[in-house]
């Protein structure tokens, strides 16, 4: 999952954004107003976390604009200010969350689940493709009930690829939304790490469930074998 953190305090940002990394996520991250907006225009995030005091635009003008644009990608708000004003002037802007600093971060990370299970569809806190569990709370991996070592990003990989079950993800869909914007694209680091997931996951089950198609992407599903490459 593919975040951005919106923080123009570079010390805030660096540790927020090296926690929410540590636990599996993508960052990018935007230190004033029109940046944010720059990048939500040019990268497809599945959540931003946007603070309020903002040089260049608020973070008030900020999601205003976004949902102006259409864009419905989650937004959790962070500020300093507890008004009850302020909190009520952020979600009417469109913000889905808000939440007032000083925060605990482990509340923050509870948010950020609430938010991605919520997304356009509503998503179960296990996720499962015949006997493959993924718990989106502690992150444990299983497969036939025998739990999978995973590392950070196998995890987070396989997370996406669960959340798409039964449907076809293309390269640029996994770029987007597993790596963040330092990722090469002409590099072969997803191919790398679907081969991985394939040793861990598939390997001694007669049943595949990490399917390629050549020309076409990638598909984790339990139905009919349709792998072309």
């Amino acid at each position: 999952m593919r975040i951005l953190l919106v923080e123009d305090e570079q010390h805030a940002a660096q540790m927020l954004a090296k926690g929410l990394r540590d636990q599996t996520y993508a960052v990018d991250v935007a230190a004033d107003g029109e940046a944010a907006l720059y990048q939500a225009g040019m990268n497809d995030y599945d959540l931003i976390i946007l603070d309020v005091m903002l040089p260049l635009k608020d973070g008030f003008t900020v999601c205003r604009e976004l949902r102006a644009a259409a864009s419905a990608v989650p937004v959790l708000m962070l500020t300093a200010r507890d008004a009850v004003q302020d909190r009520i002037t952020g979600l009417d802007t469109g913000a889905d969350d808000y939440l007032v600093k000083p925060f605990d971060f482990h509340e923050l990370l509870a948010r950020v689940r609430a938010l991605l299970r919520r997304g356009p569809v509503l998503q179960p806190v296990q996720l499962k493709v015949a006997d493959l569990t993924l718990e989106t709370r502690s992150r444990l991996v299983r497969r036939g009930g025998k739990p999978i070592d995973l590392t950070a990003k196998e995890y987070a990989l396989l997370e996406y690829l669960i959340r798409r079950a039964d449907e076809v993800v293309t390269r640029a869909d996994i770029a987007e939304h597993v790596w963040d914007e330092t990722f090469d694209p002409f590099s072969n680091l997803i191919e790398v790490y679907i081969q991985r997931l394939r040793r861990k996951v598939d390997e001694g089950y007669a049943r595949k469930l990490i399917r390629t198609l050549r020309g076409e992407g990638y598909r984790l599903t339990a139905g009919e074998e349709d792998e072309l490459a």
